[in-house]
């Protein structure tokens, strides 16, 4: 086996790796598709733009740095930089959407219901949130959501692809370094839509009384854990 095949098998390892080992790849998007009420079809969509421009930045930065001859220190520090925005990007969002969850949460009243038919008495309970009285405002924050997803993971670098994989083919070859740079970035795409559907089928199996209340706040916390693991975990 030459040089230029481990690299090829070295990227396709490293895609799936560090998608599966970093979990803001997958639980970020299932989470909020979830709270959001997307169909798997929009959270996959959602996913897939994200991945494109999440490996779509480090390769351009990749690229740019070779052509121009960079020190590969240089570009190293800029993708750590890009990693440290993106981890305070997620806590921020996570924060924010957590607050805005719970103020929902508090906003939603419960009450009860009783019918009587042919002579038995039926309770109903109901959950009355105020959604209804700002459809225009869910439908904005439905738009903004995915656009911020979208600025997070294009801030994210994948930190081993310039260093690991595009440098070393870059002394065999220019059509190495595209092909190294083109499987590491279908199969990490791949690999983030296989586990986010994975994980938004688990989450339509979960049925909890509280989960419909505070939903919203349950993604906050979850993507603010993903942004503590990103900045100060490593992943």
């Amino acid at each position: 086996m030459n040089e230029a095949q481990v690299l090829l098998g070295t990227a396709a390892t490293v895609a799936v790796a560090h998608t599966v080992l970093g979990p803001d790849h997958y639980l970020v998007f299932s989470a909020m598709g979830r709270a959001r009420g997307w169909s798997l079809a929009k959270t996959l969509r959602v996913t897939l733009y994200c991945g494109i421009g999440h490996v779509l930045s480090s390769v351009v930065l990749g690229v740019i740095g070779i052509f121009a001859g960079a020190q590969l220190a240089s570009l190293v520090h800029i993708e750590g930089v890009r990693g440290n925005l993106a981890g305070w990007a997620l806590i921020a969002f996570g924060l924010v959407y957590l607050a805005w969850g719970l103020k929902k949460a508090g906003r939603s009243h419960e009450h009860s219901h009783v019918h009587v038919h042919g002579g038995v008495v039926h309770q109903h309970t109901h959950v009355h949130e105020d959604d209804h009285a700002h459809v225009h405002e869910a439908g904005s924050r439905n738009r903004v959501t995915p656009w911020a997803l979208f600025i997070i993971f294009v801030l994210g670098p994948c930190e081993a692809l310039i260093p690991l994989l595009m440098y070393p083919a870059a002394r065999q070859s220019g059509t190495l370094v595209i092909a190294v740079a083109l499987i590491f970035s279908v199969i990490t795409i791949a690999t983030m839509l296989a586990c986010v559907a994975v994980t938004m089928i688990g989450f339509e199996r979960i049925r909890l009384p509280a989960a419909s209340r505070f939903g919203h706040a349950a993604a906050g916390a979850l993507v603010l854990g993903c942004g503590i693991a990103v900045s100060f975990l490593g992943f």
